[in-house]
Parts: C-alpha cells; sequence; structure tokens
C-alpha cells in the first residue's frame, strides 16, 4: 500500500522507517501494563479516535509519554480524530496541538490528518509491516 497526501498542517518534517502499530488511543492506553500491551520501540505509530473530549485526549496523550511510550518511536502518523467534544469554557488546544506538545523534543517525523479512523474515507494500514514515513513542508507519504 502506498499514500501520499498533501501536508495542510503543522508536522515534523523527516523521514523514518519501521514497523507499524497502532489504532484507537483509548484502547492503546488501557492496555499499558497488561499482557497485551504492544512494543512501542522504533515503531511507527498510528493514532485514531472518535468521541471523545478534548481533554481526555491530552490526559491519553500525557499517559503514553509519562510511560516512555512514545520517546523511542521512528514517527508518528495521526488520522482521524472524529466527534470530540469540548467544554464552556473551552479546553484551547487542537488535537495537532496537543500531540507536538508532547513529541517535539524527540524529533522523529509526525503527521496530521492520515485518511483513516472513524472517518467516511477510511484507508487501510497494516501493522506489523514495515513502513516508510516521509514528511515534508508539501506532501506526506507512506509506504
Amino acid at each position: 500500500l502506498q499514500y501520499q497526501y498533501p501536508n495542510k498542517t503543522i508536522s515534523q518534517y523527516g523521514i523514518s522507517q519501521g514497523l507499524l502499530i497502532g489504532g484507537n488511543l483509548a484502547i492503546l492506553v488501557s492496555l499499558l501494563g497488561s499482557s497485551s500491551e504492544i512494543d512501542y520501540r522504533d515503531k511507527i505509530l498510528f493514532l485514531e479516535d472518535v468521541g471523545e473530549y478534548l481533554y481526555a485526549i491530552d490526559r491519553m496523550l500525557w499517559t503514553l509519554k509519562r510511560a516512555g511510550k512514545l520517546a523511542h518511536l521512528k514517527g508518528l502518523i495521526v488520522g482521524g480524530f472524529t466527534e470530540l467534544k469540548d467544554f464552556d469554557p473551552p479546553f484551547g488546544q487542537t488535537v495537532e496541538e496537543m500531540v507536538l506538545e508532547k513529541v517535539k523534543e524527540y524529533g522523529y517525523p509526525v503527521c496530521f490528518g492520515f485518511p483513516a479512523g472513524h472517518i467516511s474515507n477510511n484507508q487501510a494500514l497494516i501493522f506489523g509491516r514495515q513502513a516508510l514515513l516521509q514528511v515534508n513542508e508539501q506532501e506526506i507519504r507512506l509506504s
């Protein structure tokens, strides 16, 4: 599978290669410390979620960071975060801002808007396969 789409948001640029892992953020966080926890080291992580409050997404991202799961990735792909909920007053950060806050120190490529997750144009990803992630100012490629 090969994907290429325009980069329409702030990203961390770069090229990396590693096994593709990931899925729903809430489920991945719920698996931490269990026998079903996945190995994040040297992997390209895909994240998506649906129907969560913005504060809960922030908390789950902090949980992954504090557990050391974001520190040794090869790359991060953020897909559909849909049907998000907020309070009044608003949380004050977008998903993109939350993610970049947690991973800015690591230097691996990070992209947003990947066409996968709980969205109508849900593209297939094959977890457990080697992937090449290329993120630059103009486009994002995953092969």
